[in-house]
C-alpha cells in the first residue's frame, strides 16, 4: 500500500523548537497523483473520503472537478475560505445529502438547523459556552477521566491495549458526566451500540444521498427512520432518569442545567423538549466522536516520537493538576496543549465541510454558480504545502507559546466563521487534561510495526485496531 511515508526518525532532522527530538513523518495514504474517475471518486465518498482528494489539491489554491452536472471546488486559499464561512456564509447551505445522513440521529440540533431556527439556537446556547460555565463542568471531566485511568490501568495490567475503544469510552463517559452529572455505567453500553449500529449501516454516505433531491427517499431513509423510532425514546429514558434527580442537593451543576436554564436573549425563550433533546443528541455526539480520535492519534503520534513524549510527561508530571480548571490554557501544560493542537491539524477530527451555493458567487477568481458544491477540508488544509513548512512532519513546536501563529483560515480544527464550534474550549479541555492525566502514570509503546493509517468514517479515524503497551511509570511524588 503506497503511503506518504513510513513513520522515520532521523537524528540529522530536529523540530527547531524541540531541539534534540528526531523529525518523525506519521504514514498516511499517498494521494492520487491525478483526478479519480467519477465511479472511484464516488466510492471514495463512502469508503474513505480522504483517499478522493488528488496530490494536487495539496499544493494548488483551489482545484474544480465536475460533478454530476456541476462543479465541485476545494478550496485552500484562506481569503477564498473567508469568503465562503464568513463574508458570504449566508449564500452557501449544508448540503442535502449531509442532513439527509447526520438528521436522524443528531435531529434539528446546532450542527444541522439553518437560517433561524440555527439562529435561535446558537444565541440561547452561547452562555453554556462561555470560559467560565466551561471552568464549571471541569469537576465532572476530572472525575471521568480519574475512574477512566482506573480502567485503562487494569486493561493495561492485563496486556496490550487497543487504545481507540479506550479512549471511545473514556471521552463517552466525559461526555456523559459532563451532561448528565453522573457515569454512564446505567445507559453507556446501550449507547455505544447505538452509535456503531448507525455508523455502520447509516452513517456513511451512499451516492443516492448525494445525487436524490430534497425530499425524494432513498433506501437507506427507512432504517434511518426506524433507527430514529428507536433513538429517540432511549435518550428521553436518559433525560428523564437525571431529571428524576434534580432534588438531590449532592449532585453539582452539569450541562443539562445550563441548557435546560438557558433562554433566548432576544425573545426569553426557553428550549423545547425536543429542542433539549437534540441539543443532547448533539453535544454527546459530536463532542465525544471529536475527543475520542484526538485522544487516540496523539498518542500515536507520541509512540511514534518517543523523545516528544518523554517530554510531554515530565512537563504533565510537574504540573499541579490538584485543580485542573483552565490547564488546558493557563500556562500549566503548554507542551501537552501543543500536541493537542498539532494532532489535530495533522488529524481533524471534521475532516471536511462541505456547503452547496445558493446563488452565484465568485471565489478566489472562480465562478461560482447555484447549485454548485463548494469544500474546505481541513484534511487538505493542514497539509497543504503553500501553507505549512515540512506538512506531513509531526511537530508540536508549530504551537509552542512564541511561534509564529498560523495564517488565519489556515487551521480549522474547529471549523471558522459564524458555524466555528460551539464546544471547541470543552474539548480542548477534555483532551489536554485526558492526554496529561495518560502519560503521567504510563509510558506507551506501539505493540507492533504495522502502520496506523487514518480514514474517514464519520471523523478521521485509524484504519484498524491499533495495540500499545501501556508501561506503569513511577508514582508522582507528592
Amino acid at each position: 500500500m503506497p503511503t506518504f511515508s513510513d513513520a522515520t526518525a532521523t537524528p540529522d532532522r530536529t523540530i527547531p523548537s524541540l531541539a534534540g527530538t528526531p523529525r518523525v513523518v506519521p504514514p498516511h495514504r499517498a494521494p492520487p497523483e491525478r483526478e479519480l474517475p467519477l465511479p472511484a471518486y464516488l466510492r471514495s465518498i463512502r469508503d474513505n473520503a480522504l483517499a478522493g482528494f488528488p496530490r494536487r489539491a495539496f499544493e494548488e489554491p483551489v482545484t474544480r472537478r465536475g460533478l454530476l452536472g456541476r462543479s465541485s471546488f476545494v478550496l485552500n486559499d484562506p481569503e477564498a475560505i473567508r469568503r465562503v464561512l464568513v463574508e458570504n456564509q449566508a449564500n452557501y447551505a449544508r448540503t442535502t445529502g449531509t442532513t439527509r445522513i447526520l438528521r436522524p440521529i443528531l435531529g434539528d440540533g446546532l450542527l444541522i438547523s439553518e437560517g433561524s431556527a440555527w439562529r435561535h439556537q446558537r444565541r440561547t446556547l452561547a452562555p453554556a459556552f462561555t470560559p467560565r460555565a466551561i471552568d464549571g463542568l471541569v469537576p465532572h471531566i476530572a472525575a471521568a477521566v480519574t475512574d477512566g485511568m482506573e480502567r485503562i490501568a487494569a486493561e493495561a495490567a492485563a496486556g496490550p491495549v487497543d487504545l481507540f475503544t479506550s479512549f471511545y469510552r473514556l471521552a463517552l463517559e466525559i461526555a456523559g458526566r459532563a451532561m448528565f452529572s453522573v457515569g454512564m455505567d446505567q445507559h453507556g453500553a446501550e449507547l455505544r451500540q447505538f452509535i456503531a449500529e448507525y455508523a455502520e449501516r447509516m452513517g456513511r454516505p451512499h451516492l443516492l444521498d448525494i445525487v436524490t433531491p430534497p425530499g425524494w427517499p432513498v433506501p437507506l431513509d427507512w432504517s434511518r427512520r426506524r433507527f430514529r423510532r428507536r433513538w429517540i425514546p432511549f435518550l428521553d429514558r436518559i433525560i428523564a432518569a437525571r431529571r428524576g434527580a434534580e432534588g438531590d442537593r449532592s449532585r453539582s451543576g452539569d450541562l443539562l442545567d445550563l441548557l435546560a436554564a438557558a433562554r433566548n436573549p432576544d425573545t426569553g425563550a426557553a428550549f423545547t423538549p425536543d429542542e433539549l433533546r437534540d441539543q443532547v443528541a448533539t453535544m454527546i455526539l459530536a463532542g465525544h466522536e471529536t475527543t475520542a480520535g484526538t485522544l487516540f492519534w496523539a498518542a500515536y503520534l507520541l509512540a511514534l516520537a518517543p523523545e516528544v513524549q518523554e517530554r510531554v510527561a515530565a512537563e504533565a508530571r510537574a504540573a499541579d493538576l490538584a485543580d485542573p480548571t483552565g490547564c488546558q490554557s493557563d500556562g500549566r501544560l503548554p507542551l501537552t496543549r501543543a500536541v493537542i493542537d498539532e494532532t489535530l491539524r495533522l488529524y481533524p477530527a471534521a475532516f471536511v465541510v462541505v456547503r452547496r451555493a445558493l446563488g452565484p458567487d465568485t471565489v478566489a477568481g472562480h465562478a461560482v454558480k447555484a447549485s454548485d458544491i463548494v469544500m474546505v477540508s481541513p484534511w487538505v488544509l493542514h497539509r497543504h504545502r503553500s501553507l505549512w513548512p515540512d506538512p506531513d512532519a509531526f511537530d508540536p513546536g508549530r504551537f509552542l507559546p512564541g511561534a509564529q501563529a498560523p495564517r488565519r483560515f489556515a487551521y480549522l480544527p474547529f471549523g471558522a466563521g459564524p458555524r466555528v464550534c460551539i464546544g471547541a474550549q470543552f474539548a480542548l479541555s477534555e483532551a489536554v487534561l485526558s492526554l496529561a492525566r495518560v502519560l503521567q502514570r504510563f509510558r506507551l509503546v506501539l505493540d507492533e510495526r504495522e502502520p496506523v493509517l487514518p480514514q474517514a468514517v464519520v471523523t478521521t479515524q485509524p484504519d484498524r485496531p491499533a495495540r500499545f503497551r501501556l508501561i506503569p511509570r513511577a508514582p508522582v511524588s507528592p
